[in-house]
């Protein structure tokens, strides 16, 4: 007889005795289970924090560009674009950016080339209070005189340019003459072409930069029940002499698209998780057939004294299960601190779905039992004799 008990408990003390390879085949396990756990949370976390950043600062935005000209080039909105928006009843707020043709750097010191990156832009007032942004340090333009040169920067442009306000006040070289840097940005998830720019306010524009009032961007706030009605005019009433030259978007669409765009490509990771996991699956197999032939004198014993070839089939079908299933279990460990970590890092939710982490755990105990049978029948096979004078 040999109970379910019985088999599990011999299973085990078969791998005790071959610590080391059997140690090796659960890690090759383990690394497939924690690739799959570890895309599947960062995925769903990933969604998360779309979908958290469209509830907080909702749908209701349009982004209104110029689109190219019927006569070919780029086309421009006109100056009065922003008091034309303004004037539909649905809209809440509208601001506007115009990019200026001159560059910033860190000092007078570097090349005209050397901006990283970075554009300038001559910024409404009120555009902070249109998107819902908010100022990571310093303040914003509105809290300076109109005719002083002072600057604040996105995110990333301050990050690329070195400034840090907590060190105290900063300068920078913009458009041949300093500049002093008063406020950093926060990123703007729905208008992520801010992070890596520098605002200066229209007043100061058009003072030293001859900016005439051309916006390059116009943002729009709308109530969310005619967010639609809006979208459907906003063209015409910016421009309209030419209409089909504006171009219309809406920022909550982009990060919709760009969620999709990761479910897609998390679906391609799992199918690469997926080949890992097949790969420690042939290694389970691999390693258990070479354990029946090295094992061959122990079944023989096994079988002469009473043992059948269920038992024998159960004894190595167990072994295969218990090493899947160690390799699973610290796979989803892995996978899970590796999704907790990097969507700390990222300053994400975290999500780790109870689906993916018992999927994790019971996909390892099909890929062991799957690269168990065939040696598990193999020495179910072995005759007791020639078992017995191989040993």
């Amino acid at each position: 007889m040999l109970d379910p008990r019985d088999a599990v408990r011999l299973g085990v003390l078969g791998l005790l005795g071959r610590r080391g390879r059997a140690l090796l085949t659960a890690i090759g396990i383990a690394i497939g289970i924690a690739a799959l756990v570890a895309i599947v949370g960062i995925s769903a976390s990933s969604r998360a924090n779309v979908l958290a950043v469209l509830d907080r600062l909702g749908t209701n935005y349009l982004t209104v560009t110029p689109g190219q000209a019927l006569a070919g080039g780029p086309a421009e909105l006109p100056a009065d674009a922003r008091r034309r928006l303004a004037h539909l009843d649905a809209v809440q707020a509208v601001a506007t950016t115009g990019q200026l043709d001159v560059t910033l750097r860190r000092s007078d010191q570097l090349p005209r080339t050397i901006t990283r990156g970075t554009v300038v832009l001559a910024a409404d007032p009120g555009l902070l209070t249109t998107l819902h942004g908010t100022v990571a340090a310093g303040h914003w333009l509105d809290a300076t005189p109109g005719s002083y040169p002072t600057v604040v920067l996105g995110a990333t442009a301050a990050r690329r340019q070195g400034v840090d306000l907590a060190l105290g006040p900063q300068m920078v070289w913009l458009g041949d003459q300093w500049f002093a840097a008063v406020g950093v940005l926060a990123p703007m998830p729905l208008a992520p072409e801010l992070d890596n720019a520098a605002m200066i306010g229209v007043g100061v524009a058009a003072d030293r930069f001859g900016y005439q009032g051309s916006p390059s961007t116009i943002y729009l706030r709308a109530d969310p029940s005619n967010i639609d009605a809006v979208r459907v005019v906003a063209a015409a009433t910016a421009d309209p002499r030419h209409p089909a030259q504006v171009q219309v978007t809406r920022p909550a669409d982009a990060l919709a698209a760009r969620a999709a765009t990761n479910t897609a490509f998390t679906t391609l990771l799992l199918g690469l998780g997926g080949v890992a996991l097949l790969v420690g699956g042939v290694g389970i197999a691999n390693v258990m057939v070479i354990s029946v032939l090295e094992r061959r004198g122990e079944i023989g014993v096994r079988r002469a004294l009473g043992a059948t070839r269920r038992h024998i089939r159960a004894q190595f079908l167990v072994e295969a299960l218990v090493q899947a299933g160690a390799g699973g279990v610290a796979g989803v460990a892995a996978g899970g601190c590796l999704t907790v970590g990097y969507a700390v890092a990222m300053d994400w939710p975290v999500r780790l779905p109870l689906l993916g982490l018992g999927g994790g755990i019971l996909a390892a105990l099909v890929v062991g039992a799957l690269a168990g049978i065939y040696p598990a029948a193999r020495a179910a096979r072995l005759a007791p004799a020639e078992a017995v004078r191989a040993g």
